[in-house]
């Protein structure tokens, strides 16, 4: 049966778990050898790109990046042809799109694993390398209180999902309609052995935290409401004073790209307690476990 991560859920806490000890280990096999990788990108990026052609290179593979208009799905050729005809060609597809259906829609056809590299319903590469962070950082997460401020995301969502399957207490500080609703909020603690909590104070969320999370607060393809969230999101912003509501050391981590003086304060990012580029190192070990794991390493 092939497997595909399109979301952190598609995964069980032990195959996480597992997933999370592949990208610590110093050596790997090389399933992807002989292998090419499709890297197509609707959206572009830093991080993603360098960190999953690294991946797919360390284990054995040919990352073949492709930008969105090339393939243009749905506008040139269907998902779902586009799809059959790139795994005939790769062992791998993976995918970074503005809507989470095209990646679903190319997993359904596909004789290979599809990576869902983000949509605008998750993010789940982004996920492994902050909770992997946070492991190297603080130890197991298991009964730590782990806090995102900020717009409840892609990028939270998928957070918030591997840290209840991990075990750790998840505590939301979203503005009003910008949080997760009440049934997300319940279909995210059925995950596992972790909590899930809520809160529109910024402070209250943070409160006894171990790890401190943000994110932009817009995100690519919301430029237009850029200058309304800042409104919205004025409070927000995670300050040295804010940081000062959490536990002692606690640590702070953004995905970048960062907006100093919007969402973080840049004494706060740039600081010692900041790990954002161990985080984003990690992006490339985070895609390498799980690469490896959805070709039957174990």
């Amino acid at each position: 049966m092939t497997r595909h991560f399109l979301d952190i859920p598609d995964l069980s806490a032990d195959e996480l778990a597992l997933v999370l000890d592949l990208s610590q280990r110093q050596q790997l096999p090389r399933p992807l050898e002989g292998q090419g990788v499709a890297l197509v990108f609707e959206k572009p990026s830093n991080r993603t790109r360098q960190s999953m052609e690294m991946a797919v290179v360390q284990l054995g593979g040919h990352p073949v990046y492709t930008r969105g208009e090339e393939v243009g799905f749905d506008v040139r050729e269907p998902v779902e042809d586009i799809a059959r005809v790139m795994a005939g060609y790769h062992g791998m597809l993976c995918a970074r799109v503005f809507r989470h259906e095209v990646v679903v829609r190319m997993a359904v056809v596909s004789s290979v694993p599809v990576v869902n590299m983000l949509s605008d319903h998750s993010h789940p590469l982004q996920a492994l390398a902050d909770v992997l962070t946070m492991q190297q950082v603080h130890g197991p997460l298991a009964g730590r209180t782990v806090a995102y401020v900020g717009d409840f995301n892609n990028v939270a969502r998928s957070l918030t999902e591997a840290c209840v399957m991990l075990g750790a207490q998840v505590s939301l500080g979203c503005p009003v309609g910008y949080g997760a609703d009440d049934a997300e909020l319940e279909r995210m603690q059925s995950l596992g052995a972790g909590t899930v909590r809520q809160s529109h104070r910024p402070a209250d969320a943070v409160a006894g935290a171990s790890e401190v999370h943000t994110d932009s607060w817009t995100s690519m393809g919301q430029e237009s409401e850029k200058a309304e969230r800042v409104k919205i999101f004025e409070g927000y912003t995670v300050t040295p004073a804010l940081m000062a509501q959490a536990t002692a050391g606690a640590g702070f981590y953004h995905c970048l790209p960062a907006y100093r003086g919007l969402e973080v304060a840049a004494d706060v990012i740039d600081g010692p307690q900041s790990h954002v580029i161990a985080q984003a190192h990690n992006r490339m070990h985070a895609a390498r476990g799980a690469l490896a794991f959805l070709m039957g390493v174990r």
